[in-house]
């Protein structure tokens, strides 16, 4: 039992590690919605057909489905012993390492200057466009990650699972692949 436990804390505990390092290299890869400073110090989008709102959405999915399906991967390769807690743990981390690269990446903005700080910095109003923080308009992808390591996962299992079954076989063909009664009898079945 504490075998199981600790191969469980293991995975969670990797998968929030990576979250963290998703969050930074999500911060610093996602273009960043530009926004204009008006009135009393307030943001507005300073143009609203942009598509890095929707860019910050498809890098967040990128990043966390393609680290869910190399977790999944590794997992499936390591983890042979202890299947089903390494299962649940891939979907349990993956649910944590989602909102942390959520938080992280929101809360740490590499190469840019948020609206917060522009703000602070007694930016001129009307004048100063500053790119904003980053935010996810599709809360959907945060499911990107769990998802993808745990149908890899299961993907894996189940294609060793077929490989090893004797439902693999034809019907009335033996393993050998000699059909019942010997090889050519001459007899039309």
């Amino acid at each position: 039992m504490a075998r199981e436990v600790r191969a469980f804390a293991v995975t969670v505990l990797t998968l929030a590690t990576l979250g963290a390092a998703a969050g930074l290299l999500w911060s610093g890869l996602t273009p960043r919605a530009p926004y204009q400073v008006v009135g009393q110090g307030e943001p507005v989008l300073a143009d609203p057909t942009t598509q890095a709102l929707i860019a910050a959405d498809g890098w967040f999915a990128v990043i966390t489905g393609g680290l869910g399906l190399v977790c999944g991967g590794v997992a499936w390769f390591i983890a042979r012993r202890w299947m089903l807690p390494v299962l649940l743990g891939l979907c349990a981390g993956g649910v944590l390492a989602a909102f942390l690269t959520l938080w992280i990446g929101s809360s740490v903005t590499i190469g840019a200057v948020t609206v917060e700080a522009a703000v602070a910095a007694n930016a001129a109003p009307g004048v100063s466009i500053v790119p904003g923080a980053l935010e996810l308009t599709a809360r959907g992808v945060l499911v990107c990650w769990p998802l993808l390591a745990v149908g890899f996962f299961a993907l894996l299992e189940g294609m060793h699972g077929y490989r090893e079954s004797p439902l693999r076989q034809p019907y009335g063909i033996e393993p050998g692949g000699i059909e019942p009664g010997g090889p050519h009898t001459g007899v039309w079945r």
